[in-house]
């Protein structure tokens, strides 16, 4: 693929997926790898534009005041605590089976929000306490799912947001985005500890992954209603839930 057709590309993954609380990642990394990228190339330069396109939409989402900062820094503190525990149970699980049962429950949740008749209620009947409470074991949670399949935890907090802890769409698109950006960063300063990355390639990519951030997050913010960023994250999880079928055939 010519550089300037996938420097678009960039943009767009970014643009779309920013506007559902994710940065990128979980596009960039198997279409760097399909590009027949050296795989340490491949994961470190996914980690850092997933952490530029996070970053740049996570400073329109504080500016419009979306990020609810009390759940966002419980579950980023227990995500990161709770990620090496999972990898440690990956040889004590049968990780083709569990990879079988999250992407069930996946495909109900990407179902539920393509197909809900009506918006899902707002959360005004759950307190500050609870929400910082039930951000703290989400983010457990999440962190041991995501270390026990060696993939980002992003795919699976706005769901729970909005159905555990009933936080509106969008909030809980922008609060993901928030989580997403340390846990994008952290990775990337652990493989570039380990093999130098394509600078050559990263940084205007990174240009592109900026500008699609950005764009993605004002046109959630001003453009689009929770109905419509339900059923686009409906779609990501769906290809998502393909993705675990696969692997877990593949393990």
């Amino acid at each position: 693929m010519p550089l300037f057709l996938l420097l678009i590309v960039i943009f767009f993954i970014s643009f779309v997926l920013t506007m559902v609380g994710l940065g990128g990642g979980l596009i960039f990394s198997p279409l760097f790898v399909l590009l027949k990228f050296p795989l340490s190339t491949a994961v470190s330069a996914s980690l850092f534009l997933n952490g530029i396109a996070a970053v740049s939409a996570a400073i329109t989402y504080f500016r419009k005041k979306m990020i609810d900062v009390r759940i966002g820094l419980p579950l980023l503190i227990t995500s990161t605590l709770c990620a090496p525990l999972g990898a440690m149970l990956t040889g004590r699980t049968n990780v083709k089976v569990f990879s079988a049962i999250m992407a069930s429950v996946i495909f109900v949740a990407a179902v539920r929000m393509l197909f809900s008749p009506k918006p899902e209620p707002v959360g005004a009947d759950v307190g500050s306490l609870r929400r910082m409470i039930g951000g703290g074991g989400i983010g457990a949670l999440i962190g041991v799912m995501a270390g026990l399949l060696g993939i980002g935890g992003g795919v699976f907090i706005v769901p729970l947001l909005i159905y555990v802890l009933k936080v509106p769409t969008k909030t809980a698109a922008a609060t993901s985005i928030f989580i997403v950006v340390f846990s994008s960063f952290s990775g990337f300063v652990t493989h570039i500890s380990i093999s130098s990355p394509n600078w050559k390639f990263i940084l205007p990519a990174a240009i592109f992954s900026l500008a699609g951030g950005q764009v993605g997050s004002r046109v959630m913010a001003e453009k689009l209603k929770d109905r419509t960023v339900r059923r686009i994250f409906g779609v990501v999880l769906l290809l998502f839930t393909f993705k675990l079928i696969q692997r877990a055939l593949l393990w």
